[in-house]
């Protein structure tokens, strides 16, 4: 058995705001007050259904193999169904290259649409069943933990997996343009919910990338749809308006925070993903004469993102924004009650310097701000800016120090949480 190597799962990117007033925002400070007053006027409700919807890396993923050749020697080419995220054992040196070629994609610039890798099949598996998403790796090993606390935490409330609590997975290397079934899948399990708990609309609670998907999908749906079927969406770490880091991943990739794989590596496969994409910074939130990257000779502004991809040889990753920028471009809002729960005073990265003007192969300095180390401060809270355009409250929840994931385990967050439901 390969030693399973530590491993925290950073789940990505998009849609925010600077500039914006704040409207609705409250601190931890209020959170002993708000659970008083809620326990008091919440003792009798009925419970609100629950369906969780993970962000970028946020659910289990089964491959099946039946390749006529493969990378190494070493690689399988032909498999049943298997778990192929998270599996930590397929992540160490060398087996890594295996697990690349099985989940990157591919991009056809005709059809507009990503496929997998030929011979390779990719399932979601566990639709409805919130352990797909409360446990990303099915083993259960502490490092594969995601909506785990939240869901313990409603269960002490008298809540129960399958019955009252939900998981949504989807294939989260796919932007929305490509999960059309999953929009049509999600609106039939929130009533399907609301049904089985005595027509008791549904709350949505989001993490990350789940937070613009879960808008999306909102935006199509009629007011009198979800008046009648959702009460509320608890978002934590939203990427409302995407993140500089999606052009970090483009730049140098991303080590998941593990002291066992290399960006450089994992590059390979994190950039052919549209989630990607559709993560990158929003223009609405994102003035076009701002600098996200710098080389001694030029500046590349939030208008010139072509240019950057065209000089790392990565014009895939231009196309695929220009597929799916309409979904930042929308920032109509949910028109629902919604809960903002985010960190803040993690540094995170703003800009990427380079020291030579060639980028394709070099590691570029990161310059850091404010956020949640993955998320930037202005796209954490760009739900701020809907209080002006939707009758529903809107509440924003700040929580100094709280990063990405450990958000999701942070005793404040779970206390709030439970006042919602109580």
């Amino acid at each position: 058995m390969i030693k399973k190597a530590k491993l925290f799962i950073i789940l990505i990117i998009v849609i925010a705001a600077a500039s914006i007033s704040v409207v609705h925002s409250r601190s931890t400070q209020s959170i002993d007050r708000d659970t008083e007053s809620a326990s008091a006027s919440g003792r009798h409700k009925r419970l609100s259904p629950v369906v969780f919807v993970p962000g970028d890396g946020g659910n289990q993923l089964d491959a099946q193999l039946n390749k006529t050749s493969s990378v190494h020697v070493f690689c399988q080419k032909h498999t049943d169904w298997f778990n192929i995220w998270l599996n930590l054992e397929l992540l160490v040196p060398l087996v890594i290259s295996c697990w690349i070629d099985n989940v990157k994609l591919q991009y056809d610039n005709i059809t507009r649409t990503t496929h997998n890798t030929p011979g390779v099949k990719i399932r979601i598996p566990g639709w409805g069943d919130p352990e797909v998403v409360e446990w990303i790796d099915p083993t259960k090993a502490k490092s594969g933990g995601y909506f785990k606390d939240i869901a313990d935490q409603l269960v002490q409330l008298g809540y129960e997996r399958k019955k009252s609590i939900f998981g949504a997975p989807y294939d989260f290397r796919k932007a929305p343009n490509e999960n059309a079934e999953w929009f049509i899948n999600l609106k039939q399990l929130v009533e399907d919910a609301y049904d089985l708990n005595d027509q008791t609309p549904i709350t949505f609670i989001t993490h990350s990338m789940g937070s613009p998907m879960t808008l999306v999908f909102l935006q199509r749906q009629t007011q009198q749809w979800k008046s009648k079927y959702v009460a509320r969406v608890v978002s934590v770490a939203g990427a409302w308006a995407g993140s500089v880091k999606a052009v970090k991943v483009y730049a140098m990739g991303d080590d998941l925070d593990s002291f066992a794989l290399s960006g450089k590596v994992m590059r390979e496969q994190q950039i052919s993903t549209p989630s990607t994409a559709f993560l990158l910074p929003s223009p609405l939130f994102w003035k076009n004469s701002e600098v996200l990257v710098e080389t001694p000779s030029r500046q590349y502004t939030m208008s010139q993102l072509e240019d950057f991809f065209n000089d790392i040889d990565f014009r895939d990753g231009w196309e695929m924004r220009k597929d799916n920028i309409k979904y930042s471009l929308n920032f109509a809002p949910p028109d629902v009650e919604l809960h903002c729960i985010y960190g803040s005073n993690v540094a995170t990265v703003e800009k990427l310097v380079y020291k030579k003007d060639n980028l394709v192969g070099e590691i570029p300095m990161l310059i850091k701000g404010d956020g949640d180390g993955t998320v930037n401060s202005r796209s954490l809270k760009a739900c701020q800016y809907w209080q002006n355009f939707q009758r529903p409250n809107i509440t924003l929840i700040d929580v100094p120090n709280a990063d990405h994931m450990s958000i999701l385990g942070d005793p404040q967050v779970l206390k709030y949480i439970r006042t919602i439901f109580s």
